[in-house]
Parts: structure tokens; sequence; C-alpha cells
């Protein structure tokens, strides 16, 4: 059977295997299927066209229609995805190992896109914090803004998530505006190369917004600069070489690794068997030991339960682990299929014996693999004691990136955090338990060695996502051997791909700047009602000052007895004045909101549909009986959220009669185009 060609995409046109290529095998059959790699790809101008073509059309755009080229994306990716499931096997992937690298890829899509029209404004600054106020009167300020890195992102991917490894780095890379340059492992490039080949055919992505190298990179990091980004998941010993690079270093070009990890897993001393605690942990280090055979960053490589629970631990998690079929992946009774190669089948069976010199093996299966599934790179379920994780070493440094994982016991709580973090770093501890207070213990003794520490019991299992699933909503990284770098997180992950820019100047430039109107702008009265002006209609700084209302006794006794709301300060004058924060009784602060929306507020039907809250409402001076306020309603901020309406924020400012400010708040409605 002639060999698949798996080509690049480079500087917009496909090139096919050329001199430098290798051959893939199948992890099923070890028999060859594909080749890949050219030697003589131009990578000058891959940099070039990402730089000068694919990032100044991405920049262009706003936050919230590069979300919605993500979206677009994702839905292309999807009505595909049976495609990217048949493609997969070859890897040794089972169909629920594709659920997590394809389904969890797009998904991984989704949550940015939604995140872009959600949390980012519907323009090209990002700002960052609050403005910050640097002068006494007000009139120089200052404001954190984030835009794009005018460089290109080297996404350099490991071999056993082709398809999420690659969208979990691209999705907030895109949504910051900067291009790509994907390079997944060659062992498994053929499902990148067919995933990109779906998005570019889905003619969504401006061009050079996103490049894929099927094969080496040659010298192309000779040639980053301090705007470019490296992006690594695979080994310490490459990401220490790769980050070591002359170029790197001496131009300051940011690098995030996602590396080594030697992941724990903490049975708590309340997790008796019997208990759902014992039972759900069993489960979960079986899964992790199983689930993608083993090679997930995140797997649980070493358990750690009570002295006096591990041979229970042991008993039923072998138990547990001897139901696992393994097999051809393509059989849907198949629970655990390959390693992705014999190159990698080989490397774990070494590690495996490393670890074999400080513990003793106390579970292993023997497949029942015959014909072409013979030369497969198939790995058992793999369990180790340790008797002395005190004076053992390797088993806390080395990972053998398979079905293989290592029990210890610990005595208190305190050595259960000591062993965890023996690792020197990890991705990802877990911890079952029932108890809170062992839950904060093992936070605050753990949380600085450990990216994410993942916490389950009887009341969360139901809907938890598993020791072992990075979601894109939160950090994904961790500190020392996991690399010291963080992906995904949200917003925060996009961020990783933008300048952080400290802006000083007046009200009027940051207005302009940030796209969101500061108090001491410009004010701009309305030719009308602005409650009666469409969302088109309504520009930033648009401003409403009202007339002014006196406030009485009998409106506090009316508003306090009506509500309910008798507290002292509005109701006895000389517990009030007793209060070093009154003068005496003074009137309710949700009795002027109220006020303040009656002074405010268009009673007719007109485009605005809703109030769907109020942000940052701050009281600064009480108002007494016989005060009066007044309000400024200022346009601060718009966002388009369908294609009916958006969001209006206005920035509401009450005042007293002495024009001192009394109250202010956002005030956020829907209005329609």
């Amino acid at each position: 059977m002639a060999l698949q060609q798996i080509s690049s995409f480079a500087a917009g046109q496909w090139v096919a295997p050329g001199a430098g290529a290798r051959t893939i095998a199948s992890a099923i059959t070890g028999a060859p299927i594909a080749s890949a790699g050219n030697d003589a790809l131009d990578v000058l101008a891959m940099l070039d066209h990402a730089r000068n073509t694919g990032g100044p059309a991405l920049r262009k755009l706003g936050f919230h229609d590069r979300a919605r080229m993500i979206k677009a994306l994702g839905q292309a990716l999807t009505a595909r995805k049976q495609e990217l499931y048949a493609a997969s096997f070859d890897t040794g992937a089972t169909q629920s190992d594709h659920l997590i690298d394809i389904d969890g890829g797009i998904g991984t899509m989704f949550v940015f896109a939604s995140k872009g029209r959600r949390e980012m404004p519907d323009g090209q600054v990002y700002l960052d914090g609050e403005v910050e106020q640097l002068s006494r009167n007000g009139t120089f300020l200052g404001q954190h803004v984030c835009t794009p890195l005018q460089g290109v992102a080297v996404h350099i991917n490991a071999f056993n998530f082709p398809v999420w490894g690659m969208l979990e780095k691209l999705a907030p890379t895109l949504l910051a505006g900067v291009p790509s340059i994907v390079k997944p492992a060659t062992n498994s490039c053929y499902v990148t190369e067919l995933a990109v080949r779906i998005m570019l055919e889905a003619d969504i992505l401006p061009a050079g917004a996103l490049q894929l190298v099927s094969g080496g990179l040659g010298h192309m990091l000779d040639h980053l600069g301090c705007q470019d980004v490296v992006s690594f998941t695979g080994s310490a010993d490459t990401a220490l070489k790769l980050r070591s690079n002359p170029v790197i270093l001496q131009n300051g070009v940011r690098f995030v690794a996602e590396q080594d990890s030697l992941n724990a897993s903490i049975l708590g001393p309340d997790a008796e068997p019997g208990t759902p605690e014992f039972d759900l942990f069993i489960k979960e280090v079986a899964r992790e030991m199983t689930t993608k055979a083993g090679q997930k960053c995140t797997a649980i490589r070493r358990i750690m339960a009570p002295q006096s629970r591990v041979e229970a631990v042991i008993e039923a998690l072998s138990a547990r682990l001897s139901k696992t079929v393994i097999g051809d992946p393509r059989d849907e009774a198949t629970r655990m299929g390959a390693l992705v190669s014999n190159g990698q089948k080989a490397d774990v069976l070494a590690k495996a014996a490393i670890i074999g010199q400080e513990a003793e093996q106390v579970f292993t299966m023997k497949p029942d693999l015959t014909g072409e599934l013979a030369n497969g790179a198939f790995v058992p379920p793999m369990l180790f004691h340790c008797a002395d994780p005190d004076r053992a070493q390797r088993v806390h440094d080395t990972e053998a990136f398979g079905p293989v994982s290592t029990i210890m016991g610990y005595r208190d709580i305190d050595h259960a955090v000591a062993l965890a973090n023996r690792g020197g770093g990890s991705l990802v501890t877990s911890l079952i338990t029932h108890d809170a207070d062992v839950a904060r213990d093992v936070v605050m003794g753990a949380g600085a060695w450990h990216g994410r520490i993942y916490i389950n019991n009887r009341d969360s299992m139901k809907e938890s996502t598993g020791h072992g699933s990075p979601l894109p909503h939160m950090v994904h990284g961790g500190p020392g051997r996991a690399g010291g770098g963080e992906e995904m997180g949200g917003v925060r992950g996009v961020k990783h791909y933008m300048q952080r820019t400290a802006v000083q100047g007046s009200p009027e430039m940051l207005t302009r700047i940030g796209g969101k109107w500061v108090p001491g702008a410009t004010e701009v009265a309305g030719p009308a009602h602005p409650f009666t002006r469409r969302y088109d209609e309504l520009s930033i700084g648009e401003t409403l000052n009202t007339a002014a209302r006196t406030v009485t006794m009998d409106d506090i006794e009316h508003f306090a007895h009506f509500t309910g709301d008798t507290f002292y300060a509005h109701m006895d004058d000389a517990a009030a004045k007793r209060n070093p924060f009154f003068p005496g009784r003074v009137a309710h602060g949700y009795l002027l909101l109220s006020f303040a929306a009656g002074l405010f507020v268009e009673p007719n039907e007109g485009p605005v549909l809703a109030n769907t809250g109020l942000d940052g409402l701050r009281f600064m001076k009480p108002v007494s009986a016989g005060d009066s306020i007044k309000v400024r309603l200022s346009v601060k901020a718009k966002t388009r959220r369908t294609d009916e309406y958006g969001e209006v924020r206005w920035h509401v400012t009450l005042t007293n009669q002495d024009d001192e400010q009394v109250a202010e708040y956002d005030l956020l409605t829907m209005n329609a185009y």
C-alpha cells in the first residue's frame, strides 16, 4: 500500500514531503502508513508570510470578530470529526480517547470563542485592570492595555494529542490577533494535517493566519525576535534544548513550556475502604493509567495512600486494572489501545525498569495479541509499590510516559504533601477527601509546587471532569520540572500573546485609546433622551444630566417600612450619631438608587430592552433628609451581543446639592440595534 504523503502548509502553499522525510508507522501494527517532512521548507518565507500578511489581517479584526472566526472553525471541525476519528486510530487511540483529543479540542475552541464575546471588548484594545488616578484632580491617569504582539507564534506540540494539543494553543493565539505556525510531533502529524486542511478548506481564516510544518522546523527558531512566541509541549530535555537557543535568549523571545510532570494523587486519611471517596480514588487512578494508554501529560504517575491502606489500594486497583481490555483501538470492546510507536514502547519499558530499581512491580497483565497486533506498540498497565519513598529518588524523577504508576504510603498529610512535592513541580496533583481541613492543608502545603490541585469527593464526583482533564477556563501548566509555563486559563491565556503596556495621559486620551469612557473626558449631549436612542445611535461619552430631587424624612420612613429595612442608621437619630460614618439619620443607599432611576429613566417603550444589572456600586457620602441628589448618566462602553441587541454600559454618578459625589456605579442594559 502506498504511503500517505503528509504535507506542510507554508506561505500559502501545500508542500509535499521531500528530502529528510520520515516514515511513520501505525501504532496498531507497526506497519509503515505515511511519510512526512521536507528539509527544503522556506522558513524565512513562512515567518514573513505570518508577520506581514497574517498578522496585519488579524489585527484589523476586533476581539469579537476573531471570536466568531474561532467559533466557525470549531463548527467546521465538528462537521468533519468522523474523518478525524478514523485517522486517529493509527495513533493507538480508542474511540473514547478520540473524545478527549478531538471533541475536547473543538470544545476548547468554542469556550475561547464564547469568552472572547462575553469577556473581551468589541474592539481591538483589551483594558487590563481599572484606571489608576495619578494626579489630585484626575487630569492625569494611567491604564494598562494589552495589544497583539506583531510577530508569530510557533507552536511545537507533542504526539499524544494531535488535535487538542494544536487547538488549545491556536484558539487563544488567534483571539489575541497573532498568526500561528503549528509544528506537530511527526509520529501523529497526519491527524493534525487533516485538521488543518479542514480549517483551511472552510475559508474562514485570513491568509497567513495559520501555517503547518509536518516534520522538522529546520532553522526557524534562529530567526525569531522579541515579538514572537514559542509555545512548546514535550520532554524536559527538548524544552531545555529549545529554550537555550542563543537567538531566543538574546532576543527575549517568549518561551512557554509544558513538559515532564510526575503528577500525584493523594487518598485522604478519611477515605477508608467502603467509602465513596475510596471507590472514587481507585476509579480515577485506573482511568488515568489507561486513558490514551497513559500517554497524558496529566496522568497519575505517583499514588499516595495512608500507610495502613496501601495493601487495600493495591488489591482494589489491581482488580480494576485486570478488567482492562487491551487490543485494536478500532474494536469497540477495547478499553486501552497502543502507545504511539514502538520507539515509545521501548522508552516506556526502559523507564519502567529504572522505577523497578526502587519499587516492586505488584501488577501487570499479558494481553492476548496475535496476528498483525503482535507487532503493535502495546504495553499493559504496570503498577509498582515503593516501600520507602523517602529514600527513593528515581520514582520521583522518572516519568514512564505510558500506563505506569507507583504507589507509596504516607504517615500523615504533611508527609503526603512532602512526597507530592518531591516530583519537583507538576501540572496537577489530585486529592480525594471529604475533609475540608485536609484539603486546605494540602493546598497550603502543595500549591506552590503544582499548577492545578484537583479535589474530589462524594459531593462533586457526579459532575467533576477528572484528574487528567485540563479545562480551557483554568490555567494549564506548572512550576519546576513541569516547565514553569502556563496555557489556557480563559482570557488570561489570550494575554500571553499580547503586550501589556502602561498608558498614561488625560481622561480624553484614555477614552479614545480604550474605547471606554473615563470620567473627566468629553461629555456629549445627545439629540434626545439616551433611552430613546438605539444601540448604534449612541456614542461613547453621550451624557444626560438630570434635574435634582430633594430627599425628605417621609421618603426615608416610607422606604424603611415598605421594604422592611429599618436599620438603625435610618430610624434612630441618636444611634446613627454614635456611628462614626453618619451625622444622624440618613437615607438608605437603595433608596438613592431608586430615586436615581426615577430621575434618568425614560418610561415609554423604546430600544432599552432590559436592565441586566449593575457593577461597582459605591456609596461615598451619606445623604440626610433635606439634601438633594442629581444624576449624571454617561455611555461608558458598548458591546455587541447578538444580531438583535447589544449591551450598553452606563456610568452613573450621584451628586448632592454641593456637587459632592455621593454614589457611583455602572448600569448595564440591553439595547436593540
